[in-house]
């Protein structure tokens, strides 16, 4: 199979050698040194003073004792610093670990033992938790200042830790190039299925997968400037109307940076020279108020976020969005309909992805003439195989149009578990990484992501995907949102049961419930029927934006309904 490609797009890619991430940085920061780089309410950094705070917290970083390989925890919550504070690390030669500012002490505790840090950043509405997880091995701990969508709370100031400012009084000093086979971040597993795991993302990696989603959605090729900072030459006649060439193009910045998606996609910016807009705490109104003022012309999120967005525009349109990328989970018919009103001239761009592929395998077309099919999560990017494999039999290889489980190979896949070689053996096999997805791939190499194999559920020994069922319900008037989670059933095994916020004015109860069990059984097998429905005000969420079905599942065992 030979998947299509953007159009006037090669099948490879020319990665340049001997490169690390900062490398992205430098080279932004010499093409672009006056564009705004990030936008944090009213203060801004451009590319040029990104990259001189960045070697200068590297060179902060290595007179307090920091040497390459050593391990910097990142916590904190999205503002300028976080980027800052993250390409110091990287800089400094030290690996990065982001982690997750809401957590509790004692399971930050163990995320810094799990990864051996030896320092830390945080932030002084952070700092706290910090502390109370322990921070007698961590020196030196920094605290960044607050800013307008990161505030600091009064009396903030934390005993024993060094304020940013103290680091960014070093010389900006630029040292050697990182090792591209070194550890650039160790990036936590969301955590849906079980535990948290740290994922080994070397350099190369983040290089790689960078340079593949840029290069695809501009219509551009890596190369290189004169001090062998990375950059992308334009192809001509490669570009589309939704496209932005390198230096151009405003994007608003929601996606948690401590997760993969949002790390590897600030890096994506910077190499197109995107000015990003930090949008701090998710507020739709506030969201298109940013989006308006601002004139942004790339919007990012979740299929939740989305749903937000839809409803607070009250009919507004934004014509000057060019495109809208999605992750974290399928947009549904209904969904993608109201986002192509609420942003006429954007191509709805979905993508499918997950930490221990850095962060992305597969993307949409960014052309308005040319849209992947709906449904499908588009297509492998450069230099990445997808095979979808039978689950009973993981060495085989099915046909086109049929499900099974996603299998990945490519230059972003990642070096495995830190500290956990039998969950890594189990997970990656020469070369290929098993992704637990249930999918398939059309003959001309769509790929449409079904479910979680661990979601799939089995009723009367028959598998049933939730997805299907979740998109059926979605397309009826009064649903909002659906999730649908397997119940123990002693009869049946297991049975599709729902989870449904409504669409205002619509009344949940029993009569609604009874007409959508009704609007699934008329258009799937007797099987594959939705035998309860729960109506709730809102789903659980992640912080990337994914339903946690674990978290639903934990409600209903708790509420006692089997």
């Amino acid at each position: 199979m030979n998947p299509r490609r953007p159009k006037g797009m090669p099948d490879t890619l020319d990665y340049p050698p001997g490169v690390c991430v900062g490398d992205i940085l430098a080279g932004a920061a010499r093409r672009h040194p006056d564009r705004t780089a990030l936008l944090d309410g009213s203060a801004a950094l451009t590319y040029a003073e990104l990259y001189d705070r960045a070697l200068r917290c590297a060179q902060g970083l290595r007179e307090r004792g920091i040497r390459p390989g050593d391990v910097v925890a990142l916590h904190q919550p999205n503002s300028l610093w976080f980027s800052v504070t993250y390409y110091g690390i990287l800089l400094a030669g030290a690996t990065a670990a982001p982690m997750n500012p809401t957590l509790p002490p004692a399971t930050l505790r163990e995320q810094l033992d799990e990864v051996s840090a030896v320092a830390a950043i945080t932030h002084p509405a952070t700092a706290e938790a910090l502390l109370a997880a322990g921070t007698e091995r961590l020196r030196p701990v920094v605290v960044v200042t607050g800013t307008d969508i990161a505030p600091a709370p009064d009396g903030s100031a934390s005993p024993g830790t060094v304020p940013l400012d103290d680091l960014l009084a070093a010389e900006p000093v630029e040292g050697p190039r990182a090792d591209p086979e070194s550890i650039a971040h160790l990036s936590f597993t969301g955590g849906t299925t079980g535990r948290s795991k740290a994922v080994m993302v070397l350099h190369r990696h983040v290089v790689h997968n960078v340079l593949q989603f840029t290069c695809w959605r501009t219509g551009a090729l890596p190369a290189v400037d004169e001090h062998g900072g990375i950059r992308t030459e334009l192809v001509p006649g490669a570009q589309t109307a939704a496209m932005a060439p390198s230096g151009d193009g405003v994007s608003v910045g929601i996606s948690p940076l401590f997760h993969a998606m949002g790390l590897i996609s600030q890096s994506n910016a910077v190499l197109a020279g995107q000015t990003v807009l930090l949008a701090g705490r998710f507020h739709p109104h506030r969201y298109l108020k940013l989006v308006e003022d601002h004139g942004a012309t790339h919007v990012t999120g979740s299929p939740a976020l989305l749903h937000a967005l839809i409803a607070a525009a009250d009919g507004r349109s934004f014509p000057g969005v060019r495109t809208v990328n999605s992750g974290a989970a399928p947009i549904d018919t209904t969904t993608l309909e109201a986002l192509r009103a609420l942003f006429p001239n954007a191509a709805v761009v979905e993508g499918y992805g997950l930490t221990e592929a850095t962060m992305g395998l597969v993307t949409g077309l960014v052309d308005l003439d040319d849209q992947v099919p709906v449904g499908s999560a588009g297509l492998p990017v450069f230099d990445t195989e997808i095979e979808i494999r039978d689950p009973a039999g993981p060495g085989k290889a099915l046909p086109a149009g049929e499900t099974g489980e996603l299998w990945a190979r490519g230059p972003q896949i990642t070096a495995g578990y830190l500290g956990h070689p039998e969950l890594t053996a189990e997970q990656y096999a020469d070369g290929w990484l098993r992704t637990g997805d249930i999918a398939r791939q059309d003959e001309h190499g769509h790929v449409f992501v079904v479910d979680r194999l661990k979601d799939m559920l089995i009723y009367k020994g028959y598998n049933v995907y939730p997805g299907a069922l979740e998109e059926l319900l979605t397309r009826h008037p009064a649903v909002d949102q659906a999730c649908v989670i397997g119940a123990p059933s002693a009869s049946a095994g297991e049975i599709p049961v729902a989870y449904v916020v409504v669409r205002p004015p619509a009344a949940s109860g029993p009569v609604l419930a009874e007409e959508l069990m009704d609007h699934v059984a008329a258009r799937v097998a007797p099987y594959q029927k939705v035998r309860e429905i729960h109506f709730v005000d809102s789903l659980p969420t992640s912080a990337a934006g994914k339903i946690l079905k674990t978290e639903l599942r934990r409600r209903h065992r708790s509420a006692g309904l089997h």
